[in-house]
């Protein structure tokens, strides 16, 4: 099973009534999947272009729907696989699953999981420092 390995959260104002597409930028935003340096949102296109496709889609594909050299759809692609938000298919790449709630779940699941392992990794931290210096 994939796990969302490295996703950053935003907690952003809601957009309340808008369309579609700037409701698609605000869910993508929240994830973290821009940055100041990407001044032609290619990112935002590049996980629209899969959020559109139920197959998965090749990189060359999405470059040239995206109007997007291969390289930038490349190094756009490579961070949505290690945020565990893309995921490589024989055929391409798609979204880990193709609903947005579900996608939501899994990261909420995912980030439940993590703390328990904090927790349990701070207990026992706390246990050897207690053992040793009170």
């Amino acid at each position: 099973m994939d796990i969302f390995k490295e996703i950053t959260i935003i907690d952003l104002e809601d957009s309340g009534e808008c369309e579609l597409n700037e409701k698609i930028r605000s869910f993508s935003n929240s994830l973290g999947m821009f940055n100041k340096r990407d001044k032609e949102k290619s990112c935002f296109r590049i996980f629209v272009n899969l959020l559109k496709e139920k197959e998965p889609i090749s990189s060359d594909e999405i470059a040239e729907r995206s109007r997007l050299s291969r390289a930038t759809v490349i190094h756009h692609i490579t961070k949505l696989r290690d945020s565990g938000i893309v995921i490589k298919k024989e055929t391409g790449y798609t979204l880990k699953t193709r609903s947005l709630e579900k996608l939501t779940n899994e990261i909420e699941k995912d980030i439940f999981q993590t703390l328990e392992r904090l927790k349990e990794m701070s207990r026992q931290i706390d246990q050897e420092l207690e053992d040793e210096f009170w």
